[in-house]
C-alpha cells in the first residue's frame, strides 16, 4: 500500500507543540461530514484514503481557538492537510515546555493583611526559590515553592518579629514555607486557576493561585525569561493562626484572612545566570 495515500498531516501550537487528540473534522462542498478523525499523542493525524475531491477540514481541541482549511484530494488519494496551527483559547501563548528557575532578585512574594478593619498592612518575604515545570499539555505544569519563613518584612522589627514568633508563623519550630501544585485548569482567555497545597505553620492546606501569564523574552544575559502575576485568598485559620485581639469597639487588630500577591520573573533552564 502506498504510505502517502490516505489522510495525513499534523496539529501543533504556534510554538511548534503537539496538540494531542485534536479532533480533525473532513466536510464535502454539500457540508456533509466524510470523516471524523483524532491525532495522536505526538499531534499526528493518519486515517483512511478519501474520494478525490476538494473538501473543508476543521481542526478543534479543548482549549484552543478552531481553525479550517481546504483540502484537495488528488486521483492518488493522496489527502495531507499539511501543518494546521491552532492558537490557544483568548490567542494566548504559554512558555515552552520545560524547567523555568524563579528568579527571587527579580520577583516578590507578598501578602496583605487588614489592620483595625480599617487599613492594609503589606509585607514581603525576602528569601525564597522555587521551580515551574511547564509540561504539555500545559495543564499537567507543576510549581513547587520554598519560602524562609523568617525572613518576612513589613518594614516594622516589633512586627516582624511578633510574625516569626508561635502567636503568627512558628518560624524557629517551621523555618520553611512550601507549595506544591499538581496542575491547573483554564479560567478565561488570559488567566489559569494553578491547583496546590501551601505548608505553612506546618499545617499543609489547599491553596488554588489565580494566575495571569503575562509574556515571554530574552533577557540580557542570553537567557528567556517568563513572567506570571498570581493571588490567593488564606484564611489564618487554616493554619491554625488564631491569635487576634479585639478591641472595645469589637473590632479586630487584624484581619482573619490575607491577599497573597506574586510577581514572578522565571528562567528557562535550572539554573539562574550569573548576573
Amino acid at each position: 500500500m502506498d504510505a502517502n495515500r490516505g489522510l495525513h498531516g499534523t496539529v501543533r501550537t504556534k510554538d511548534g507543540w503537539a496538540v494531542r487528540h485534536a479532533i480533525v473534522t473532513v466536510t464535502d462542498l454539500t457540508g456533509d461530514q466524510v470523516a471524523r478523525e483524532q491525532t495522536g499523542e505526538d499531534g499526528v493525524l493518519a486515517a483512511g484514503p478519501l474520494p478525490a475531491g476538494t473538501y473543508t477540514v476543521i481542526v478543534t481541541a479543548p482549549g484552543f481557538q478552531p481553525a479550517a482549511s481546504t483540502l484537495i484530494v488528488s486521483s492518488a488519494g493522496i489527502a495531507d492537510i499539511g501543518k494546521i496551527v491552532l492558537a490557544r483559547a483568548g490567542d494566548v501563548e504559554l512558555p515552552p515546555a520545560g524547567t523555568w528557575t524563579i528568579d527571587p532578585a527579580h520577583s516578590i512574594i507578598g501578602a496583605v493583611a487588614q489592620h483595625l478593619g480599617l487599613t492594609s498592612v503589606r509585607g514581603r518575604f525576602a528569601s525564597f526559590e522555587g521551580r515551574i515545570e511547564v509540561a504539555e499539555p500545559v495543564e499537567e505544569s507543576t510549581v513547587t515553592a520554598r519560602i524562609e519563613a523568617a525572613s518576612i518584612d513589613t518594614g516594622n522589627k516589633t512586627r516582624d518579629d511578633h510574625l516569626r514568633s508561635a502567636d503568627f508563623m512558628t518560624a524557629d519550630v517551621h523555618p520553611v514555607i512550601t507549595y506544591e501544585s499538581d496542575g491547573l485548569t483554564g479560567a478565561g482567555p488570559d488567566r489559569w486557576t494553578v491547583h496546590g497545597r501551601l505548608t505553612l505553620n506546618g499545617i499543609t492546606h489547599p491553596v488554588d493561585l489565580d494566575m495571569t501569564y503575562l509574556g515571554s523574552g530574552t533577557d540580557p544575559w542570553g537567557g528567556v525569561r517568563a513572567a506570571f502575576r498570581a493571588t490567593a485568598e488564606l484564611r489564618r485559620a487554616d493554619f491554625g493562626i488564631r491569635f487576634n485581639q479585639i478591641l472595645e469597639a469589637g473590632i479586630a487588630l487584624v484581619g482573619e484572612s490575607l491577599k497573597v500577591e506574586l510577581e514572578i520573573q522565571a528562567v528557562r533552564g535550572e539554573e539562574l545566570p550569573q548576573a
